[in-house]
């Protein structure tokens, strides 16, 4: 992911126990299918659910019905202390389709942009695919397998993502490892991500206050003094105008708390000194060169559902193996699409992402090589082999507008400069103020999951 998606504090009438199951509202996961594929294309489907992650979770007062944390500020009475705040502040069960617009109905999951619900206003939300117990994530090891879903983005304008992606999350959202984390992975705690987001609520089982700075064009957010680092394996950032899936390696393996110089952060001008490749390694076929290949009405048509085939390739073929290379397949309407060609100066004409891909993408369009400074496809292949979450999301971008996915971006370059064009949305769009007015009915479904090994997944 790039930029992290705005959150919302919610004050309902419940009672809640901060990292610890709450006892009003009923955690009910919505229910979800998927298919596991064996060699040859024989799948078993897997009875599954969904979990909210809990920083859309209401958090208040372990002892009543206080917010602990309200707008984008922590409450100075429950929280004088990350300590003591952790100790007062709870979580609680989610509304999934009333407060949340999320909706599920056999395979298919449906995510809506903006909620409005009995007691506030939602916008966006992240869930991730539970294992058959109730308490745990789903571990997907991705080496020399295949991960194919079906999307429906023709919902989605400009200024939107819907994401899927796998985070390097723990299997029971850091329980175990933190005492002081007592509700885990059933009510979607642990999250970290590439970009070390620093708006996580709780990080290591404890309140994120210190430092804690409100945002200043984000009324629902904020951000303390630690982010949350891990690798990230972005397979699907997509809206009806612009699409990429980029790996993002770091230094660390499994959920890592930063604090400083190794956060990376943009605003201390310290992007590429962090732990984590923030930039990652894109194929966005717009931005390669191909500018009818995605889109509406274009090869891979965005105002119809689609599936998405992402094949995980090693250096041996085997699950043992190493990772040299992300594949990329589509099908619609009965019709196989190899993924678009390069058309860049200076670059071969890959359809893949690779090492010498990634090499020769960032001299071409003058981008600082920082995949190859972090390790490039070694930590995620470690990351593959120890096992990932799958993350689906919603979201809109109070950094960038979302413009980095699906317009010119940055903007104070020429969008004639390789590189820059990653969409035809105009470089004023996007901004979650018009968004979140305009398209406030906007929504992704995703549908049809399968894994298995290489070529076991789709016809």
């Amino acid at each position: 992911m790039f930029p992290a998606a705005a959150l919302l504090s919610f004050s309902l009438v419940a009672v809640v126990y901060g990292q610890a199951a709450g006892t009003l509202t009923t955690e009910t996961h919505p229910k979800l299918t998927w298919q596991k594929c064996a060699a040859g294309g024989s799948c078993t489907t897997q009875s599954a659910s969904v979990v909210l992650d809990s920083n859309w979770r209401w958090l208040h007062s372990t002892s009543g019905s206080t917010n602990c944390y309200t707008g984008n500020t922590w409450d100075s009475t429950l929280c004088p202390d990350a300590a003591t705040c952790t100790k007062n502040c709870a979580l609680d069960g989610g509304d999934y389709s009333g407060t949340y617009g999320i909706t599920t109905s056999g395979n298919a999951l449906t995510m809506k942009f903006v909620t409005n619900g009995p007691y506030s206003t939602n916008i966006g939300s992240r869930v991730y695919l539970m294992a058959t117990s109730d308490s745990a994530y789903e571990m997907f090891k991705l080496k020399q397998m295949e991960f194919t879903f079906d999307v429906d983005v023709s919902n989605l304008p400009c200024g939107l993502n819907g994401a899927l992606y796998f985070s390097q999350m723990e299997a029971d959202g850091g329980k175990a490892k933190y005492p002081t984390n007592k509700a885990g992975a059933k009510y979607g705690t642990g999250y970290c991500d590439a970009q070390c987001p620093h708006d996580i609520k709780f990080i290591n089982g404890e309140a994120n206050m210190v430092d804690w700075k409100p945002s200043d064009n984000d009324k629902n957010a904020g951000s303390g003094k630690y982010g949350t680092c891990c690798n990230e394996m972005d397979v699907w950032e997509a809206n009806s105008m612009g699409s990429a899936y980029t790996p993002h390696s770091c230094k660390a393996q499994g959920p890592t708390r930063c604090s400083g110089t190794d956060c990376g952060d943009d605003a201390s001008g310290e992007r590429h000194s962090g732990i984590c490749d923030k930039d990652g390694c894109d194929f966005n076929s717009y931005r390669q060169g191909d500018q009818t290949f995605y889109g509406k009405g274009m090869t891979v048509d965005s105002t119809k559902k689609m599936t998405v085939v992402t094949q995980f390739l090693t250096n041996d073929n085997t699950t043992s193996g190493t990772l040299s290379e992300i594949r990329r397949v589509y099908v619609q309407n009965g019709k196989v699409i190899a993924n678009s060609k390069t058309n860049i100066p200076g670059m071969k004409a890959y359809d893949s992402i690779t090492t010498q891909f990634c090499a020769e993408q960032k001299v071409a369009f003058g981008d600082v090589d920082d995949f190859a400074a972090k390790g490039g496809f070694g930590p995620m292949s470690q990351a593959m082999t120890s096992g990932m979450v799958l993350v689906m999301s919603i979201w809109d971008d109070h950094a960038a507008n979302m413009l980095w996915l699906d317009s010119s971006y940055p903007l104070d370059k020429d969008s004639s400069t390789p590189g820059v064009a990653r969409g035809a949305c105009p470089t004023d769009s996007g901004k979650p103020t018009d968004v979140e007015t305009n398209s406030p009915n906007a929504s992704v479904t995703y549908s049809n999951i399968k894994f298995g090994p290489i070529g076991s997944t789709y016809k």
